[in-house]
């Protein structure tokens, strides 16, 4: 069995101390196998927002993943964003990532992000063919042995129902390119809401599982991270918070106001943890 942490949105610069400190006593209490976290690290990628960044993930106590957010590329320096838009991302990354071994399962990584787009809100997710590009082929180098595949993003790739909007450009042809590339499910953040949906696609359903935030800046939900319990093929999600309600509680509804309730075995109905096979 495999134990992960789905965190995002930590936000340093807004950040929520308390929520911090309780993400950190989970970690070194329950010992994770791995944390993947899913993007906005800073603010705004100030570079004392991201000195703070590197030591907190350098201290937790179990390998970690990161992801660049929308927030993790300069505000204030333009011409740095304009030519060198990761250099402090990829600064912390190289200073908090170690390797990461999950018998039976592969983190792949995908760019959500753009230092600049042809609209005016810079902050919603795109999937440019180059990031996605660089993701299959990561995941078309991958050894032949029935692993199950999860993809780290950022941005919902498309719309998940909750407070905030991601709209994210091409996200439904990356959506159907990961479901014929074998992907299991899809962790992502920016929304600050957790949720957990299958989408269908012409290649079969992906999962999407999104985790909230450890910042000041929530939405419906306070302060959250999911644990997902990865055993025989199959993936279980809890989203917790801080204050340890039930996860009936913390999940957003994903239903239409005009639907009918789904039933106990809907995969949709995200009041219970949700099981489903690993299609890697």
């Amino acid at each position: 069995m495999i134990k992960l942490f789905h965190v995002s949105d930590i936000h340093f610069g807004v950040t929520d101390p308390d929520a911090h400190a309780w993400f950190v006593r989970c970690v070194a209490e329950e010992r994770p196998d791995a944390i993947a976290l899913t993007g906005d690290i800073t603010q705004r990628s100030t570079h004392a927002e991201y000195a703070a960044a590197t030591r907190w993930i350098g201290g937790l106590a179990a390998p970690v993943k990161v992801e660049i957010g929308n927030h993790d590329m300069p505000y204030y320096h333009p011409l740095e964003r304009a030519f060198a838009p990761y250099r402090r991302y990829r600064k912390l990354k190289a200073a908090v990532e170690r390797p990461i071994d999950l018998p039976g399962v592969a983190l792949v990584s995908l760019r959500t992000t753009s230092r600049a787009q042809w609209r005016f809100n810079w902050s919603r997710g795109i999937v440019r063919p180059a990031a996605l590009a660089e993701t299959l082929a990561t995941i078309a180098a991958l050894p032949k042995d029935g692993r199950m595949i999860l993809v780290t993003a950022h941005h919902p790739l498309v719309e998940s129902n909750t407070k905030g909007q991601a709209l994210t450009r091409h996200g439904e042809k990356a959506l159907c390119a990961l479901a014929q590339a074998g992907v299991t499910a899809i962790l992502t953040g920016h929304v600050h809401d957790a949720f957990d949906l299958m989408h269908p696609t012409r290649f079969g359903p992906i999962r999407m599982i999104g985790a909230g935030t450890l910042s000041q800046r929530v939405r419906s939900t306070p302060p959250s991270f999911n644990e997902l319990t990865i055993d025989a093929g199959k993936i279980t999600v809890c989203a917790r918070n801080i204050g340890e309600l039930d996860t009936a509680a913390m999940q957003i509804e994903d239903v239409p106001p005009d639907a009918q309730p789904p039933g106990p075995d809907d995969p949709i109905a995200r009041s219970q943890p949700v099981e489903t096979e690993g299609l890697g």
